[in-house]
């Protein structure tokens, strides 16, 4: 597998593990006496997701970028 399907199932992955993570901060954060630093759990996923996601939205443009580059020469 090369690196950009690779890392296209790993953004799916981190978006599953993102969602658990904001399902079980609101669970956590509904009890009687919530544990506050639970609320940053999503976090880290989050950010995984964001450079992935730029990664990704910055494939085509990179692409084409690079076929026009191999015209000039």
């Amino acid at each position: 597998m090369n690196a950009n399907k690779w890392i296209r199932q790993f953004h799916r992955w981190l978006a599953i593990t993102f969602t658990v993570t904001v399902i079980v901060t609101f669970v956590a954060l509904a009890q009687e006496d919530p544990i506050v630093w639970v609320s940053y759990v999503p976090l880290l996923p989050l950010a995984l997701l964001l450079f992935t996601g730029l990664y990704l939205f910055a494939l085509p443009y990179a692409a084409r970028w690079r076929r026009g580059r191999a015209r000039e020469s």
